[in-house]
Order: structure tokens, then C-alpha cells, then sequence
């Protein structure tokens, strides 16, 4: 008897899906905004060329943070473009090869590898689409803080921590972490750090919430299973609050003390970590990591700014609230995702279902796909 044929593989359309990624393209043209970018980045490379920029040392830094930003987004798209025309050269080569009856099978494997890679650069772009409001652009100041469960908890904090540091790195954004306290015997009670890139706060707002972690406890004599909780807090950085706040400064009390953790050669040897409270409102924040005091409060004034700005929104939005009567769905204080490393290894979002069993590889900051879903229900239900 004779053995059965293996199964032929089926052939891609690569025409389709040229195609596909083409229409993608022009419509991701359309929500970057292209044209308005590239007018701003024109405006942009005049300012920055003036000789007496740097006069003001904060408009210099804004010009050049913003430039930079909307060079990437523009250099960004036009590889993105190049690639698709490169995809182009190369199918019209495996269609000529094939027509000559000696088709090139290298040819064809780098074509399936430079449509592979156009997939994944424009489905992350198009999580961008998704991002509408009004601080969806800005930079993000975000707050790890340590929940029930002990030492696990503040390991777990750590954690987190470490997921979205890594998160940003694979987007391009850059961190900068302001503050840590750390916990009694290992991880952290909390964490002030700020990712910088365009869409920050929009793509990270989706994280905001309680994160529930279910494992074998490291801490634990008996290796009993343990459930702990960690948080994050995300709110838009604005470089300048002075249009959102009013600060005085009869209302802080400021108070300096010796940074502690990794921060450099003046950690531990100088006063220069700053922490600030709004008195009437009760904020507290806190920066360790600049160079100087001076520094550390000049960071530390525009993180409370930032705070007393989203606290000036959650009331506006608490008035129409009341208005418009209470809304059907109130996830406070519950757990938007669960982490499962023990007795099976699990990720659940709680808000969209979406799971993985590669827990790995979301702690190492592949997070994307639950930020996108969480983006996609907030459309669907006009959040």
C-alpha cells in the first residue's frame, strides 16, 4: 500500500494581501494625520534653528522633546511605506520567476518575512487609531502601588513594574523612574515613574486598575499557594499645567530627606530627595532621582500639577455624571486582570476575556494585544 501524499502547504496570496496592507496604510495616513505632522515638524526645525532657542532653556527642551517625537512618528511611517514598496519589487520577482518556470524559493521566503514584519509594525500602529481624547497623545505619569498580600504583594509591585518598563522599551518610549519606596524585605510599596512617547497615556490608561497575581509564594517556608494584589494609576503628564492649576504655595508643605534605592553617586549622601503635600487636598508626591533638590522639585511640582489637573477632570466628570445619572458599570476597586502561575499558567483580562497561557512572555512586557482588546470595548460601549 502506498504511503499518503504529505499534505501540500497552501500558498499564500501574496496579490491579496499586498493589497490588504496597502488600504491599511493609506488609512493609517489618515489618523497619524500625516500632513499636519509633517507641516509641524517644518515649524519645528525653523524654531529650533533660531540662535536664541536656548535662552529659554524649557522651550528649547519642548521644541526639541517635540521634534524628536513627531520625526519618529514621520520616519516611522515612511519606512512602513518603503517596506510596502519593497514588498512590491519583490512579489513582481517571484511572479517572473514563476512565469520563467524556475520559481525562487528564496525570493518568496523573503517576501513571507517582509509581509510578516509589515503585519506586525502596521497592527501595532493601528492600536493608534483607537486613541482619540483629548490627553490620549501626552506622556504618562504612572503609579505602581503594592495591595493585600504582604511581602508577595510588594514583590508583585516589583513585578509590574518591571512589565511595563519592559512594555516601553519595546515600544520605543522612554522611562524615567521619579520615586520608589521600597518594601520591607523585597519588591516595592510604590512607584512613581513617567513613560515618555507619543500615545503614553493612551495605551497605558487601558493598564489602570487592581492586578491579581495567584502563585506559589517564594516568601512562604511551606510553598503554599498565595493571591496578591498590586495597582496602576496612570494620569497624563503635561509639561505645563499653569492653563489646568493653580498652585499656591502657602498650601505645600515641602520636605527633603536622603534618597534611598539605585538613583547614582549622590544616592544616600546628600538631602536632595523631595516630597511635596498639597495640603487641601491631601496629594503627596514625591521625586528622588533628578540631580539636585532644586531638580527633584521641579519634577516633583510638575507631577502634583499634573494630579490636581486630572483631579480638576474627575470632578468636572463626577458633575455631569450626576446630571446624566450613575453609570452602568463601576469596576473600582476590583481586579481588571488576573495572573495565574500556579497550579496552571494563565492570564486572564476580567473586562474582555482575552487570555494567553504564555505568562512569560506578558511579564516580559507583551502586553499589547490585552491593551488593544481593552481599547476596542471602551469604543464599542462610547467610553
Amino acid at each position: 500500500m502506498a504511503p499518503p501524499e504529505a499534505a501540500v502547504p497552501e500558498r499564500r496570496d501574496f496579490a491579496a494581501e499586498l493589497e490588504g496592507l496597502s488600504g491599511r496604510i493609506d488609512e493609517a495616513r489618515t489618523y497619524l494625520d500625516v500632513e499636519s505632522l509633517t507641516t509641524r515638524r517644518q515649524e519645528l526645525e525653523a524654531e529650533s534653528s533660531r540662535p536664541d532657542l536656548w535662552d529659554d532653556p524649557e522651550r528649547g527642551r519642548a521644541v526639541s522633546t517635540e521634534l524628536g517625537r513627531i520625526s519618529d512618528e514621520l520616519d516611522g511611517f515612511a519606512e512602513l511605506t518603503g517596506s510596502l514598496e519593497d514588498a512590491r519589487v519583490l512579489h513582481e520577482l517571484v511572479a517572473e520567476s514563476e512565469a520563467a518556470g524556475t520559481p525562487d524559493a528564496g525570493l518568496a521566503q523573503e517576501l513571507d518575512e517582509t509581509l510578516d514584519g509589515l503585519e506586525v509594525r502596521l497592527s501595532r500602529l493601528e492600536l493608534l487609531s483607537l486613541l482619540s481624547s483629548e490627553y490620549d497623545e501626552r506622556d504618562a505619569v504612572a503609579e505602581v502601588h503594592a495591595g493585600a498580600g504582604g511581602t508577595d504583594a510588594q514583590d508583585w509591585a516589583e513585578m509590574l513594574l518591571r512589565m511595563y518598563t519592559r512594555w516601553a522599551e519595546r515600544r520605543g518610549f522612554s522611562i524615567e523612574i521619579d520615586e520608589v519606596t521600597e518594601g520591607k524585605e523585597a519588591g516595592l510599596l510604590s512607584a512613581t515613574f513617567i513613560v515618555r512617547g507619543r500615545f503614553a497615556f493612551g495605551l497605558l490608561s487601558a493598564e489602570r486598575g487592581v492586578h491579581r497575581l495567584v502563585r506559589i509564594s517564594p516568601f512562604d517556608s511551606q510553598s503554599r499557594r498565595q493571591t496578591s494584589f498590586a495597582s496602576l494609576d496612570v494620569i497624563p503628564f503635561l509639561e505645563d499645567s499653569s492653563d489646568e492649576v493653580d498652585i499656591d504655595e502657602k498650601d505645600l508643605r515641602i520636605d527633603t530627606y536622603r534618597s534611598s534605592g539605585a538613583g547614582g553617586q549622590h544616592v544616600n549622601k546628600t538631602d536632595s530627595a523631595v516630597r511635596i503635600t498639597h495640603i487641601p487636598t491631601g496629594i503627596v508626591v514625591a521625586c528622588q532621582n533628578e540631580r539636585s533638590q532644586h531638580q527633584n522639585k521641579a519634577r516633583a511640582m510638575q507631577i502634583l500639577a499634573a494630579k490636581l489637573a486630572q483631579r480638576n477632570r474627575e470632578e468636572r466628570q463626577a458633575e455631569l455624571d450626576a446630571i446624566g445619572g450613575e453609570r452602568t458599570e463601576n469596576a473600582w476597586g476590583s481586579q481588571i486582570r488576573s495572573y495565574t502561575l500556579a497550579p496552571f499558567q494563565l492570564v486572564k483580562d476580567v473586562r474582555t476575556r482575552l487570555e494567553t497561557g504564555n505568562v512569560d512572555a506578558v511579564l516580559d512586557g507583551d502586553i499589547d494585544a490585552f491593551i488593544e482588546a481593552e481599547l476596542r470595548r471602551r469604543r464599542a460601549l462610547g467610553q
